[in-house]
Formats: C-alpha cells, sequence, structure tokens
C-alpha cells in the first residue's frame, strides 16, 4: 500500500502562546485511532519540555484565559523566592503620569531610593515609601506605584511607573479653640494653607492666633519638599508673637523674628533663628530681678533637634518608646548685645504592656542645662526666657516637652522666686484692706531634672472601654536650679537631690480628638516653702497640636 505526502500546516499550542510549524504528515499505517493516540502522546511530551523550560520564568504577555498558565501557582512560587533569597533587578526607567501643574522633579526626588534599588525586595520596600511620601506632600488625591517588566532585549531590568492626580482644591483652612496648659488658657487658632502654588510641591501657610490672657500670635511660613533634591524639606518663617506673663513673673514679651531649617523625615531638624525680643513691665511692680532682663534683645542662634517617637499612640502609649535631644547655641554675631548661651535638653520615655485590661506601664525622665558663654559667663544672668519652668495643668504623658510637667504644683510653681514691688497704699485703702500675702515673681532655673511614672488600665465598663475611658495612677518627680548670675546660691549635687519635688496621685482620663483630659487627685510628698503647690483635685490638659 503506498503513501502520499502532504504539506500542511499544523497549529500547536504552548504554554508561551501559539506558533504556526511545518510539517510532513504521513498517514499512518497504524490506522486513524491509533494514530491520533501516537499523536497525542507526542504532543504531550513537547508540552511537559516546554512546561519544565519556563517553570522559573513570568511572562506578563500571557493570556489569563489561556487554561494552561496558572497564575496562583507562579505568584506562590514567586512569594517564595521574594522570601528565600534577594532577586537581582535593576531600574531601567521611572514614568511619571498625570502630574499637570507638578514639575517632574518635585516627583523624581521622592523616587530617588526607587531608582537605587538593587533587589526586588528592595524596590518593592522603596516604593511603599516614596507612595507615602507621595502623598504626604498633600498634593495629590490619588497616587499609584507601579512595577512592570523592563524591556527584552535588557532582562534583569523593571520599570516603575507613577500615575498622580493632583488636587483639584489646592486651598484648605481651619478654626480651632485649644488649651494652653502652662497658662491655664485658652486660645484661637485659625490656618489657611495653599499648596503647589508654584509646581514645587510646596505649602505656603499663614497662623492666627488670639489667646484670652492678651497672648497673640501673627505668623507666614513656606516649606519646600526635598529641596532642590535634598534628603530634607526647607522650612522658613515669619513671626510676630506676644505673650503675657504678668501673672508669674511680671513681663510681657513681644517678638519678631524669621527662622529657616531643614526638615529631615521629622527626625532631623536643623534651624536658625534671628529674633528682636522685647520684655516689658507694664504694671511697673517687677522686681528687682526681672527688671534687670527688661528692654530689647536680639536673638540669633542655631539649633538641632533629634526626635525618634516610635510609641503606638502619643495620647496613650502602650508600648514603644520615644527620644529626643535638642541643642541649641545663640550668640552668633559680632555684636556685643547679643544673647549669648548654650542650651541642651533630652527627654526619654518608654511604654510597657502588662497584658491585662490594656494596662500599660509608662516611664519617662528629661532634663536641660542652660549655660551664658563669653567673659565672665558665671556672673551673668541667663535670659529668663529661655529657662525652664516647672509645674501646671499639663499631663504627663501625651507629646514630648521637656522637663517642665510636674502635677500638684501650680503654674511656674516651682523654685525660686523674688518678691515684686509694691506701692505705698493710701491710708483708706490700708484701713480696708486684709492682709495679703506678698506678691513674687518667678524666676525659673537653668538646670532642671524630672521623670514620672505612671500605671494606666481599662476600667470594667463596657461603654467606658468603647469612649476609651481609662484609670492611671502616678508619681513625679522634679527639680531646678540656678546655675549663674550675681545673686546664684552654691551649687551641689546632694543639695540638688535633697531640695526634689515629689507628688502622687491617680484619676481618671477622658481622651477626645482636640485634648486628653484628666482628673486627678493629687498629693504633694516634697516640696520646698517658696514652691506653690495644692493637695487635691486638678485638672490637667493634653492638646496634640
Amino acid at each position: 500500500m503506498g503513501t502520499e505526502k502532504v504539506d500542511e500546516e499544523e497549529q500547536v499550542t504552548e504554554f508561551g502562546g501559539e506558533e504556526w510549524r511545518k510539517k510532513d504528515a504521513t498517514k499512518s499505517p497504524l490506522g486513524d485511532e491509533e494514530g491520533d493516540r501516537v499523536e497525542q502522546a507526542e504532543m504531550a511530551k513537547d508540552a511537559e519540555e516546554v512546561g519544565d523550560d519556563e517553570e522559573e520564568m513570568i511572562d506578563d504577555d500571557h493570556d489569563d484565559d489561556d487554561p494552561l498558565w496558572d497564575a496562583p501557582r507562579l505568584a506562590k512560587k514567586l512569594s517564595e523566592k521574594l522570601a528565600k533569597e534577594p532577586i537581582k533587578i535593576r531600574v531601567h526607567d521611572v514614568q511619571i503620569r498625570g502630574n499637570v501643574k507638578t514639575k517632574d522633579s518635585v516627583l523624581e526626588a521622592q523616587l530617588d531610593e526607587v531608582k537605587r534599588a538593587g533587589t526586588m525586595q528592595e524596590l518593592l520596600q522603596e516604593s511603599v515609601k516614596a507612595n507615602a511620601r507621595l502623598r504626604g506632600l498633600g498634593v495629590f488625591e490619588k497616587c499609584t506605584i507601579t512595577i512592570d517588566a523592563g524591556p527584552e532585549e535588557l532582562p534583569g531590568t523593571a520599570n516603575v511607573i507613577v500615575e498622580v492626580e493632583e488636587s483639584k482644591r489646592p486651598f484648605s483652612g481651619d478654626v480651632g479653640i485649644f488649651s494652653k496648659p502652662e497658662t491655664k488658657t485658652w486660645t484661637l487658632d485659625g490656618t489657611v494653607k495653599w499648596r503647589n502654588l508654584l509646581g514645587y510641591g510646596e505649602t505656603i501657610d499663614a497662623t492666627g492666633c488670639y489667646g484670652w490672657d492678651t497672648t497673640s500670635e501673627l505668623s507666614a511660613g513656606i516649606n519646600y519638599p526635598r529641596f532642590h533634591g535634598l534628603q530634607s524639606s526647607l522650612v522658613s518663617r515669619a513671626t510676630i508673637l506676644t505673650q503675657d506673663w504678668q501673672k508669674y513673673s511680671s513681663y510681657r514679651e513681644r517678638l519678631k523674628g524669621f527662622s529657616v531649617g531643614l526638615i529631615n523625615d521629622d527626625s532631623h531638624d536643623l534651624s536658625y533663628n534671628l529674633t528682636w525680643r522685647e520684655l516689658e513691665d507694664p504694671t511697673r511692680q517687677a522686681s528687682h530681678a526681672i527688671r534687670r532682663q527688661l528692654g530689647h534683645h536680639l536673638l540669633s542662634s542655631v539649633k538641632y533637634t533629634y526626635k525618634v517617637d516610635e510609641r503606638d499612640s502619643a495620647m496613650r502609649p502602650t508600648q514603644g518608646f520615644a527620644f529626643t535631644s535638642s541643642s541649641q547655641l545663640a550668640g552668633l554675631g559680632p555684636d556685643d548685645k547679643l544673647l549669648r548661651f548654650a542650651r541642651q535638653e533630652f527627654e526619654l520615655r518608654y511604654a510597657v504592656p502588662l497584658g491585662f485590661m490594656n494596662a500599660a506601664l509608662n516611664f519617662g525622665a528629661a532634663g536641660g542645662i542652660i549655660m551664658p558663654w563669653g567673659p565672665n559667663f558665671l556672673s551673668k544672668a541667663t535670659p529668663i526666657s529661655d529657662r525652664y519652668f516647672m509645674g501646671g495643668h499639663s499631663s504627663l504623658l501625651g507629646n514630648l516637652k521637656g522637663p517642665s510637667a510636674l502635677l500638684g504644683f501650680r503654674t511656674r510653681g516651682v523654685g525660686p522666686n523674688a518678691a515684686r514691688l509694691v506701692p505705698q497704699p493710701t491710708a483708706q485703702a490700708e484701713a480696708g484692706a486684709e492682709e495679703r500675702p506678698p506678691m513674687v515673681d518667678t524666676l525659673g532655673g537653668d538646670f532642671a531634672v524630672s521623670s514620672f511614672v505612671d500605671l494606666s488600665m481599662d476600667l470594667p465598663v463596657r461603654i467606658l472601654r468603647e469612649w476609651g475611658v481609662h484609670a492611671h495612677a502616678f508619681a513625679c518627680a522634679g527639680n531646678l536650679v540656678p546655675l549663674t548670675g550675681e545673686d546664684r546660691p552654691k551649687f551641689s549635687f546632694k543639695g540638688f537631690l535633697d531640695t526634689f519635688r515629689v507628688s502622687y496621685g491617680a484619676g481618671l482620663v477622658f481622651p477626645t480628638k482636640l485634648f486628653r483630659l484628666e482628673v486627678n487627685y493629687c498629693y504633694i510628698l516634697r516640696k520646698q516653702e517658696q514652691d506653690r503647690a495644692k493637695r487635691g483635685i486638678q485638672v490637667s490638659l493634653n492638646s496634640p497640636h
């Protein structure tokens, strides 16, 4: 029986797609049924060989409808490989889409770490961080970062595609009433912001503040993110500020200043400040120590702050730690009338979860020192506006604020003081007036240390737990002393430790979105004769702003 060759085209389906090839077909001598079985066996063998070759490959051009394409299986294998070993990769191109007003350089500055990624793991991590940075600019309503395969002729490369949608409302503003625990007053604050006016991702803001204690502030500033490709943001601000401390230290302070600084990832802050400061005594009753400080002064200083906060919450920490260090050098310039001093402070917080009733133990310690510099510096008094003060209605927890909080003591109620000048009363006023204690000016200190321990836990009432109301018990201690000046006392560490103020107590905490409200019963364990302290109920506030 003769055979006849026929040229025909046969379509062969493989895992990678479809291809056409020529084949010489000869009618099988085994019959149609047996020939079909042999042909199917050969095709299955070919498919198995192709599958072995592409087992470790990922091809984005596969058709999702292809039953031979097992995407979940390959995704699982890719995840396992990412977890086991680094996958070398190089970013070939970064494509930016959707920005109309924003300059490409602004987005590229946020993507520097993405471009330098050397492995797939690094690329994924840096892409997530870059997405967060872009959203943090407040310029875009949406931001999506996609990682795609690079050109076929460049294996081991990837393209990063950034798609953004710019905000349609560049203006924003807010108005609120906030507490100032250190002065037991409230302020009305308003802020207006305009973002991305020039297309550099900048934020221009203007702020106004008015307090019921005649405290007022007007300021305007601008923030450039990652200025000129730097890792830091450039921040500049002009401020006019008035603060009234007549109730505690007989002076009113007016400031007119300008500052410029670099902020790196909210951890590093380097700034220069130039401020014209005026202290005045409207009542003309200030003590001699305060009267020596009155007048006009120029402050030219550079300040560096390092801060890290790994706590799960600033208002009610249950685990983690926080640390801040601040260094300031004032007196930069040739003018002899410049305020010259060096100031250093630190603070450490640590929270430990106890494992029951959402209980946590918080520890805190803070310290600071300020010293003048120059010839005969020990005989010079430090500026009272830059000294340390303790006491007031401020919570022990919350934001880092240095050695200041000491529950049970009144605002600026700790440390040395001086008697005010009292005008001579008339005979009629002297006959009708009751005997009153002499008014004093709190002078603060140059060296201050404070610490606390706080135990918090939920209450056994469901509705209170849902509202976040909880109980806490605390103990705190602190002290401050002057180190310089003509009337300075002799300093000794033993005397410093022996005069520590100590208080303890317990209370309820009512957290809100605006502030943390505490109603505490405070007991004064140790205080000094000149201190202003009170045992009993004390309401403390702490604002997150």
